[in-house]
């Protein structure tokens, strides 16, 4: 019998920095000496870059385009320290649907029987969480991923994002889709910002994973194609993905999580932007006292 592999689903509005923290804890789990592969599902085909020195690789569907019979090997990459990586793609601009690419990689994959073939310990799909797209939300709908977690910082626009993909888990949980393992809190600096965090997290009921600060180490990393993990192995920064990726493949235990509807997540962010507001100036208004 083979062995249960963990599949793992990473959310995330665009340029919140999720295709750089699904890359951290890529080499992260592949130094703890786990067999990874990290599964790019934006059809910009960049997800994978920094675990390959900021080169791009061929994506399912463009190979599925340009040859009939498509092998393992010529979808499937490594990288740093032996993590697989994969790019489902999309279409060509302006031309279908972009989720169609999540969809016809899982299906190859699962045809090449890879997943089995290469002995993975851990599958970790990063994925476009601002689009309201189906083929978005295959991981989660499919029960392809056992957890998802979702990144976001303290931007009503990336809680927004967060919020919505919290309405889909809970949307697709009585048919047997993926569950929420808790939200990664990335750039955090401000104090004002973990309070934001927290307080969201607090009224969806839900968690969060590990608070990750904005450092100029990650664009440092970045700049020469790399990881945190890969090119600062001693750094703080690096620290905090090791063990954020130790508490996401620890996690064993998921939950439905309770979103705000658009009246409530309003009103929730008119309350503190209120309460910011008393903070730098000292002028009080009404809603502040509500936080």
């Amino acid at each position: 019998m083979s062995k249960k592999i963990k599949q793992i689903a990473i959310y995330g509005k665009g340029g919140i920095g999720k295709s750089t923290t699904t890359s951290n804890i890529s080499a992260a789990l592949s130094k703890m000496g786990l067999k990874v592969m990290q599964f790019g599902c934006d059809p910009k085909a960049d997800s994978t870059n920094t675990l390959r020195d900021g080169t791009y690789i061929p994506t399912v569907l463009d190979t599925l385009r340009e040859k009939s019979q498509v092998k393992a090997e010529d979808v499937i990459f490594q990288g740093f320290n032996g993590v697989y990586c994969v790019e489902a793609g999309g279409p060509a601009p302006g031309v279908g649907c972009a989720g169609r690419g999540i969809i016809t990689s899982v299906q190859l994959l699962k045809q090449l029987k890879v997943y089995e073939e290469l002995d993975l310990d851990v599958v970790i799909y990063d994925v476009l969480g601002d689009v309201v797209c189906g083929g978005f939300a295959v991981p989660i709908r499919e029960g392809i991923a056992e957890h998802v977690f979702t990144v976001s910082s303290s931007d009503f626009m990336a809680i927004y994002a967060a919020n919505n993909l919290f309405k889909g888990i809970k949307k697709y949980s009585n048919s047997g889709g993926a569950l929420l393992g808790g939200l990664i809190a990335n750039s955090i600096n401000a104090p004002y910002a973990k309070e934001i965090v927290d307080d969201f997290v607090d009224r969806t009921k839900t968690r969060v994973v590990e608070y990750v600060p904005r450092s100029v180490t990650v664009t440092q990393a970045e700049l020469q194609g790399k990881t945190s993990v890969e090119a600062f192995p001693d750094s703080e920064q690096s620290k905090v993905y090791s063990k954020l990726a130790q508490r996401v493949y620890e996690t064993t235990e998921s939950k439905v999580p309770s979103p705000l509807d658009t009246a409530e997540l309003r009103d929730w962010a008119s309350k503190w932007a209120d309460h910011l507001l008393a903070m730098e100036t000292g002028e009080v208004r009404g809603r502040a006292a509500a936080i």
